[in-house]
């Protein structure tokens, strides 16, 4: 028998499980084809602007393919690169794929097995948002930084600015009031730059900076646009493995008349706009 007291925490945990529902990470090769070209290209810009000295020990949150991961190993000369994701294929697929000076390891953002102060730069690509509990995910991050050193990581705008994105829940919409509860523009409010400045600080983080990451997405042509929303990874592919044939069809052409397909040779180029932050542990 459950006590009145503990309602409110079932129902905030029954809430979570909904939620991470709506996405699914549980192929390493369909994420990369569905977004590992553009997280190689953002991580670049990313690492560009943080510009650290060599030598650091590195954290990568939520390190999924490894994208982030070798982008570090390869441009940053740092002493040790760690990442860590929760889920197995992920992981699996990284170590196989992307496993040159990182070791990866299964564990939980939100309670990671590591000393305090065990990192000196620790960051997180494309991922915080899919946390259960970011704030609780970020304050762990924090903890396993040493006191001086570098909290840092980035988001999709997915309210305006990632395009390739936005065009599709703009499509869905149209057609399917399902949409709304799966679109990332409306379930991660945190995604902006005042969001992730307000996050940052319940982790009690400091000299907190923002700037945006716009790289463009271009796409051979429209098949090779839409065939990344067939992988089911990630919340618009799931969301589509989940809709009737009628419903995929509708939003496909819809996309497919509203895309900017170029006359000269079918292609699509969309630009898309990542937020980045950075900051300091105390």
């Amino acid at each position: 028998m459950f006590l009145r007291s503990g309602w409110p925490e079932l129902s905030a945990f029954w809430a979570m499980q909904v939620e991470t529902a709506k996405d699914k990470w549980t192929s390493g090769p369909r994420y990369d084809a569905w977004m590992g070209r553009w997280s190689k290209l953002l991580a670049n810009e990313f690492l560009s602007w943080l510009n650290l000295p060599s030598g650091a020990r590195w954290l990568d949150v939520c390190c999924g393919t490894g994208v982030l991961s070798q982008a570090v190993a390869e441009r940053c000369a740092a002493a040790s690169i760690t990442g860590v994701d929760a889920s197995p294929s992920q992981v699996a697929y990284a170590k196989e794929q992307r496993s040159h000076g990182v070791a990866y390891h299964l564990a939980n953002a939100m309670e990671l097995p590591f000393g305090d102060g065990s990192f000196d730069v620790s960051v997180s690509g494309l991922g915080l948002n899919f946390i259960p509990d970011p704030e609780r995910a970020l304050r762990e991050i924090a903890r396993v930084t040493i006191p001086g050193g570098v909290v840092a990581g980035y988001v999709w705008d997915y309210q305006q600015g990632a395009r390739f994105v936005r065009e599709f829940w703009d499509a869905a919409l149209q057609y399917d009031c399902e949409a709304l509860s799966f679109d990332q523009g409306r379930r991660f409010d945190f995604c902006t730059p005042e969001g992730l400045k307000k996050l940052f600080e319940t982790a009690n983080l400091s000299r907190i900076e923002t700037r945006s990451l716009d790289i463009e997405t271009q796409f051979s042509s429209f098949d090779d646009y839409w065939q990344p929303f067939l992988t089911g990874q990630g919340s618009a592919p799931t969301y589509l493995a989940n809709r009737n044939e009628n419903i995929r069809e509708a939003i496909r052409e819809r996309l497919r008349a509203s895309s900017p397909i170029s006359n000269k040779d079918g292609s699509i180029t969309l630009p898309a706009r990542a937020w980045a932050v950075r900051a300091g542990v105390a």
